[in-house]
């Protein structure tokens, strides 16, 4: 973990930047990928599924005894929370329902727009080195609250049995999600963007990936289906000072950080004075976890920086534009309201991350690398169409209609003029 002290401006560009693989190779093996799915469908999951995940599947589906079987393996408390956060993550996202209203903008024209469910939404639940099934209520519940008809999920089995982690399954069902398809990676991403025999085809895809999945995301995006946006490896930005506890910076630091290799966590600060102190908590809260070699790889390309002021210390923050920003210090509110980049915020001592990454009632999934300056994090609106609508009177036509004949006729769009002319003069 890297100590950077009173960095000039200049430097900055190189502390934001985030870890990354090899992208010309990735790129390379995930258009050769895509390409085989789109060709030739289920033979080709089949494939990739057994070279990348080392299991040969004879049928990608979840089945209807697979869904009742992993209901009597979930332990009961874990039942109760899953049910619990599901709840919560209901009520937030159905507080964010518009209601249609109806616009007179001018006499006789009245316009409004009505939110729509996407039709067709694919989940994508990663495997990797954790059951993610909290990333099942988080995509599923708002798309099953936005009307979608058909919700549709893909997430890698266990090699060894075969078969989906049983919380995962329980979490689909009280989500209200039916279908889930043991697919990972690149080849779950084309099965949904192209479909196959097995496997419907979607029109947007959502969840969260490594860098082969997202690179697999932004390409099918180019012309085949819609995602949520770009969110590659997990990171975490940490606001502390001298009233901070140094046991609480330093759970969060690692909280982030055991999720990959790849991950990023990240402490700004203007107090030198803490670095001691949260160091130490780190490493004594580091070797009491399970997957401490896993988060020291983590930990390689994390940061403690301590900048000059507090104009520097939110500048560094907006720059770095953090999926996960927690603002521990005693000033926390008036801090927050000059934070402008960043996917979710956490607020004092008492607001870990992994309340919003289970069961607060936010979404937990959020832009990473930099692109919470661009994109919001899952909501209500990302499983929605609004569509305009606009009804012009007789009367309202005579008023607006030489506004329109004007503009068109500027524009050299003489078809556009006379489609309000010939009815103007129709009267």
């Amino acid at each position: 973990m890297e100590v950077i002290k009173y960095p000039s401006k200049t430097e900055w560009k190189a502390i934001v930047a985030r870890p990354h693989l090899d992208t010309l190779s990735l790129h390379n093996t995930v258009t050769e990928v895509l390409q085989e799915i789109k060709e030739r469908g289920d033979e080709a999951l089949q494939f990739y599924t057994e070279k990348f995940d080392g299991i040969k599947l004879s049928d990608i589906e979840v089945s209807a005894e697979e869904w009742d079987e992993a209901d009597n393996l979930v332990p009961s408390d874990l039942k109760v929370a899953i049910e619990n956060a599901r709840d919560n993550i209901a009520r937030f996202h159905s507080s964010q329902s518009i209601s249609i209203n109806k616009v007179e903008t001018s006499t006789g024209v009245i316009c409004w727009q009505k939110p729509v469910g996407i039709e067709k939404v694919g989940l994508y639940i990663p495997g990797g080195t954790a059951p993610l099934f909290s990333t099942v209520l988080m995509l599923g519940v708002p798309a099953r609250i936005a009307g979608c008809r058909e919700i549709i999920m893909c997430t890698p089995c266990n090699s060894k049995t075969g078969k989906v982690h049983p919380a995962i399954l329980f979490s689909a069902r009280a989500a209200g999600v039916k279908r889930i398809f043991k697919l990972g990676g690149i080849q779950a991403i084309g099965a949904m963007a192209y479909g196959t025999d097995s496997v419907p085809k979607v029109y947007k895809i959502f969840g969260p990936g490594n860098q082969y999945v997202t690179a697999a995301k932004q390409i099918v995006s180019l012309r085949d289906v819609a995602i949520d946006m770009p969110a590659g490896p997990s990171e975490v930005a940490i606001i502390a000072d001298t009233s901070s506890n140094p046991s609480f910076v330093a759970s969060d630091f690692l909280s982030q950080a055991e999720h990959g290799a790849d991950s990023q966590s990240m402490l700004f600060t203007v107090d030198e004075s803490i670095i001691m102190p949260v160091q130490e908590e780190i490493e004594e809260q580091l070797a009491l976890l399970p997957r401490k070699e896993l988060t020291k790889k983590s930990l390689m390309h994390s940061k403690i920086v301590v900048v000059r002021d507090i104009d520097d210390l939110i500048e560094l923050t907006n720059e770095y534009a953090p999926e996960h920003l927690i603002i521990q210090s005693s000033n926390y509110m008036q801090l927050a309201e000059r934070i402008v980049n960043a996917g979710s915020v956490f607020l004092g001592p008492y607001t870990p991350e992994s309340a919003g990454d289970y069961a607060s009632g936010t979404n937990h999934t959020l832009p990473t690398s930099g692109y919470a300056k661009a994109y919001s994090g899952v909501n209500l609106d990302s499983f929605l169409r609004k569509i305009t609508f606009q009804k012009i009177t007789r009367e309202g036509l005579q008023n607006l209609g030489k506004t329109i004949e004007v503009m068109a006729a500027n524009e050299h769009l003489d078809a556009h003029k006379n489609a309000v002319s010939i009815r103007l003069n129709n009267q």
